[in-house]
């Protein structure tokens, strides 16, 4: 396990990463790969998440331990996203970012859309998946001590990760259109995808309403059984 023991440098990963290295890489990997050579641009975002991970500790234990829990919660998002309709991913994401932090929210994310896109399917659209649940990861962290201790804000928060995600893609659904980004055209993208968002919205509401206590409960044992 490599471990990034600059502080400046981890924090310059920290915000470089997530808000600017992947995004661009997502966008400019649409206008420039074709047919499966967009898979490079996917596995380019995979690596930076995993730097952006290691950027969140400074002991090889810690991050050794905190690598086996995420490697499962991943394992229950790429689960989820067999259950019809109704998909656990963004709340097994935010759980996995309050309690472990934003870096951990963020491969969780990030790695549940790449390794089940292998069997949903792999496209110019993954790494705006990989963008899109990666932040709502990210942001969790961030607000996780309010996050810990009001479960209305926690249920809202994970209200507004649907539509988040939703906007994200729909970003990604008009350059696939004619490879430009036209407002008047991202904002009739969002109209049409209303009932989709609401769909987001609803099951992160539900999956937070009943996951988050054990999950929880669960994540804070482990975190202070191995000093997580």
């Amino acid at each position: 396990m490599i471990v990034i023991k600059n502080r400046s440098l981890r924090t310059v990963l920290k915000y470089l990463i997530p808000f600017f290295f992947i995004p661009i890489a997502a966008v400019f990997g649409t206008k420039l790969f074709t047919t499966r050579a967009y898979l490079f641009v996917s596995f380019f975002v995979a690596i930076l998440t995993v730097v952006l991970f290691l950027s969140g500790f400074e002991t090889r234990e810690v991050g050794t331990r905190r690598m086996v829990i995420v490697s499962v919660m991943i394992a229950l998002c790429i689960a989820g996203r067999f259950i019809p309709f109704f998909k656990p991913i963004t709340a097994i994401t935010i759980l996995t970012a309050v309690y472990l932090g934003g870096e951990s929210g963020f491969m969780v994310g990030s790695f549940a859309a790449l390794l089940s896109n292998f069997y949903f399917g792999q496209g110019p659209w993954t790494p705006f998946q990989m963008l899109a649940w990666g932040l709502i990861g990210l942001f969790a962290g961030y607000f996780s001590s309010l996050l810990k201790k009001n479960h209305i804000f926690l249920l809202m928060f994970g209200v507004l990760s649907g539509v988040v995600y939703s906007f994200i893609m729909d970003v990604w659904t008009v350059l696939w259109y004619d490879g430009k980004f036209h407002l008047a055209l991202y904002l009739s993208a969002i109209v049409s995808a209303l009932p989709h968002i609401l769909l987001y919205a609803a099951s992160n509401f539900i999956f937070l309403w009943f996951m988050a206590k054990p999950f929880g409960e669960k994540l804070e044992r482990i975190q202070v059984k191995y000093g997580i």
